[in-house]
């Protein structure tokens, strides 16, 4: 159970579950039993893995969307009168291109009538924070990713929220225009410029939330559901090389790689589901192979701490899990406790030429994926040695939502062709196990 927030409560989630779908209908849990407060004069990240629920929580509390179940129960601001207010900062910039800087910032005070000299005076007091004036009668195309972004900032920031919700807001931007606009941002709060009392964001930047926040809440995927808090107690600004950021780091590596004992092993991780259920990551086969590469390679032999791996290949924390977890499903890894160890059949592959890899992922891949080999199964045992991909999506569907259902064939398709396991007619819509080209 998260400790409570180190201010007074603003806002409390209790109990909240979230399913997609229809009922009766494959109906997918994507949050279950979620309960946190945010408090004031704190910045709170929700961390976890692509697919864990964050966002949806994010918007459940923003009000966009209605949970499933529970509640989401805001607190009065005596100061101001008027029940706790927020506001929120997308990660795709979502400004309209035919409106000025200005008239998108004065979008949320139009929303609520304000006259127009007070729109105009608050918006380019907002942009002015910001650190845009002067870009008022620009227009988006004419803005970089870094300025829409501020834009989407002070847009959210002139209608005076208590709280501000952010939804990976530099995710989309280059690394060093994130790291200009995460500074900015902190500036403000930590200066105390901006009016508001909390910030909720959403990151699977594991530095990002060391970075920024006050507690972080280390979300488990599929059902998304609160796992652990860890309290960064650190001043601000935070140095990076700072031992104590760096153990921080590492340590929320180790707890989101950590094993559940109970936990069936193929059930682990990003693969929920059991059998040919399993949902699974988009991941190229040249991804995969460049990561045994690079661990089996100097100066890490085989063996490499994983926040390391990140720094040293440029690796979001998210895409770093995705790709070695992947390479643990197919026996071409072992990843616990923060780091990843290659196994045999990996230190075989890195060494072997073009169709030996081949012939080695094949063999895992048919021995480790259960649809792969469900596919390779009824090809064997048809006549003509094809099977309708179709029959597969419907089998797939019954088991998970048809978004996971087309991002885990497309998965396999992709894996199958290059270990030459089996092959796929898009035309015909046909596996095969000649390729029809």
């Amino acid at each position: 159970m998260p400790t409570l927030p180190q201010g007074r409560p603003l806002v409390a989630v209790k109990n909240l579950r979230h399913l997609y779908g229809k009922p009766g209908d494959g109906e997918l849990l994507v949050l279950d039993e979620v309960n946190l407060t945010l408090g004031e004069n704190e910045i709170v990240g929700l961390l976890g893995r692509s697919g864990s629920g964050k966002s949806t929580l994010l918007r459940s509390i923003a009000g966009l969307i209605a949970p499933t179940e529970g509640d989401v129960d805001f607190a009065q601001n005596p100061d101001r009168g008027r029940t706790v207010a927020v506001s929120m900062v997308f990660q795709s910039f979502a400004l309209f291109p035919w409106l000025t800087v200005q008239q998108n910032v004065e979008l949320g005070l139009e929303a609520k009538r304000a006259p127009a000299e007070v729109r105009r005076k608050r918006a380019l007091a907002a942009i002015d924070l910001i650190g845009l004036d002067g870009f008022e009668n620009a227009y988006p195309k004419e803005l970089s990713g870094g300025m829409r972004q501020r834009v989407g900032l002070a847009r959210a920031l002139v209608v005076d929220p208590d709280i501000l919700l952010m939804d990976e807001p530099f995710s989309a931007l280059d690394v060093l225009t994130a790291e200009t606009l995460r500074t900015d941002l902190l500036d403000l709060w930590c200066e105390g410029r901006m009016q508001i009392k909390s910030i909720l964001m959403v990151t699977h930047n594991i530095e990002e939330a060391v970075l920024m926040c006050d507690r972080i809440l280390v979300f488990s995927s599929n059902p998304g559901r609160i796992v652990g808090e860890v309290i960064v107690d650190l001043p601000q600004p935070r140095n990076r090389q700072d031992p104590r950021f760096r153990k921080l780091v590492d340590d929320i590596y180790a707890r989101m790689t950590q094993r559940d004992p109970n936990a069936v092993r193929k059930n682990d991780g990003l693969f929920p589901g059991v059998g040919i259920g399993m949902i699974l990551p988009t991941v190229s086969t040249n991804t995969l192979a460049g990561l045994m590469e690079a661990v089996a390679a100097e100066p890490f032999n085989g063996a490499a701490d994983l926040p390391e791996l990140a720094s040293a290949l440029h690796f979001e924390s998210d895409d770093l899990f995705r790709v070695a977890e992947t390479l643990q499903l197919m026996r071409f890894a072992e990843v616990e406790g923060g780091d990843i160890r290659l196994t045999a059949a990996a230190k075989r592959y890195v060494d072997a030429e073009t169709d030996a890899r081949k012939a080695l992922f094949a063999q895992n891949l048919l021995a480790y994926v259960p649809l792969a080999a469900y596919i390779r199964r009824e090809l064997d045992k048809d006549d003509e040695h094809e099977v309708s991909a179709r029959s597969v999506r419907e089998v797939l569907e019954e088991l998970m939502s048809p978004e996971y259902a087309d991002e885990t064939l497309k998965s396999v398709v992709s894996w199958a062709r290059y270990a030459e396991a089996f092959a796929y007619d898009e035309g015909a819509d046909l596996f095969t196990l000649e390729d029809p080209g």
